[in-house]
C-alpha cells in the first residue's frame, strides 16, 4: 500500500494578518466572541426564532425559560467555536492536543494498520473544526476530510489556511468519492460531517430524529456500501471552556454488507445521544427540518 506524500504545510498557506491574530490570547479571543454573540442574539436577533423553534419541538418537556437558556448558551457556544477555530492556526501540536483528549484511538488504528482507509463520520456537536484537527494528528495516517467550499475567495482561503494547520487533506465533498475510488491504494482516514439536511435531490434516509421525522443524507452511508470501508462515528464532547475529548465507535466493520439504511441509522441514534446530553452544543441555527416527508 501507498502512503499519501504531502505536498504543501498548511504553514505556506496562513496569510500574514491570519498568523499576527491568531497570536492573540485565549481569553481575549472569548470576550471578543463572548460579546459578538451578545450582539447577534440581542441585538440582530439573526435566527433567534428558528433556533428556539427548534429546540422547543424537540425538547417538548422544557420550560420556554428552560428553552431560552439553551438558545442563550447555543450562540455563546459558536461564539467559542469561532475563538478557537481562529486560535488554532497558532497552536503547536502539544498545545492542541493538551485540550483535546482522544479516547479509543486504538480502534481506528488497528483498521488502518489491516491496509485499508477507513471512514470516519462526525456531527456539528462541540467544536467540529477541531475534531478535524484531532483526527489530523491523532491518527497516524494521512486524512483526507470532504467540506463544502465557501463562495467567497477571501474567506475560502482563511478556512483553508486553518483547516489544514495540522496535514487534513481537504476534498470538495461532491468530489470525494470519485477522489476515494482514484486514491483507493492510500491508506488513510476519510473524514465527513453527516449531519446536514440533504438536497431535494439527493438520496435520504427518514428516520425519527429528536421526536421529529428526519430526513439524513446518506452520502457517508453510499461511501461505505460502494468501498465496503471500515466505518466509525466520531463523537466530540465538551469537558468545559476550552477542553474536549473525542471518542470512536464502530458503525460498520471493514467489508460488511450492509442493508440499506442500516448504517445512516447507527449513525443517526449516536448523534441524538451526544446531542441530548448537552443539547446546546449542536448547530441549531441551520434549519434541519425544511424537508417534509410526505412530498417525498
Amino acid at each position: 500500500m501507498q502512503t499519501d506524500p504531502v505536498s504543501a504545510t498548511s504553514e505556506d498557506l496562513r496569510p500574514w494578518w491570519l498568523t499576527a491574530v491568531a497570536k492573540l490570547p485565549m481569553w481575549l479571543w472569548y470576550g471578543f466572541t463572548a460579546m459578538l454573540a451578545f450582539i447577534v442574539l440581542r441585538v440582530l436577533r439573526y435566527r433567534v426564532s428558528t433556533v428556539r423553534a427548534q429546540l422547543s419541538s424537540c425538547f417538548t418537556d422544557r420550560t420556554p425559560a428552560q428553552i431560552n437558556q439553551l438558545v442563550a448558551a447555543h450562540y455563546y457556544q459558536v461564539g467559542q467555536v469561532v475563538a478557537e477555530a481562529f486560535k488554532a492556526a497558532d497552536m503547536t501540536p502539544e498545545q492542541f492536543s493538551a485540550r483535546v483528549a482522544v479516547r479509543n484511538a486504538h480502534i481506528a488504528q488497528q483498521l488502518l494498520a489491516q491496509g485499508r482507509p477507513i471512514i470516519l463520520v462526525a456531527a456539528h456537536q462541540a467544536n467540529w473544526e477541531w475534531i478535524l484537527h484531532a483526527l489530523a494528528l491523532h491518527l497516524g495516517h494521512p486524512l483526507d476530510v470532504g467540506y463544502k467550499p465557501i463562495k467567497s475567495p477571501w474567506a475560502q482561503n482563511m478556512m483553508y489556511a486553518i483547516r489544514t494547520r495540522f496535514g487534513a487533506h481537504l476534498v470538495p465533498a461532491k468530489e470525494l468519492l470519485a477522489d476515494m475510488l482514484k486514491r483507493r491504494n492510500i491508506v488513510r482516514g476519510i473524514a465527513m460531517l453527516g449531519d446536514q439536511e440533504p438536497l431535494h435531490d439527493s438520496q435520504k434516509h427518514w428516520t425519527t430524529f429528536l421526536g421529529r421525522e428526519t430526513a439524513f443524507y446518506m452520502g457517508a452511508e453510499q461511501m461505505v456500501r460502494a468501498t465496503r470501508y471500515a466505518g466509525l462515528f466520531v463523537a466530540m464532547r465538551r469537558l468545559r471552556r476550552g477542553y474536549y475529548e473525542i471518542d470512536f465507535a464502530l458503525l460498520c466493520g471493514d467489508g460488511e454488507r450492509l442493508e440499506t439504511g442500516v448504517f445512516t441509522e447507527r449513525y443517526a441514534r449516536l448523534v441524538e445521544t451526544e446531542i441530548l446530553a448537552a443539547p446546546q452544543d449542536w448547530t441549531w441555527g441551520h434549519r434541519r427540518w425544511k424537508l417534509r416527508k410526505g412530498l417525498y
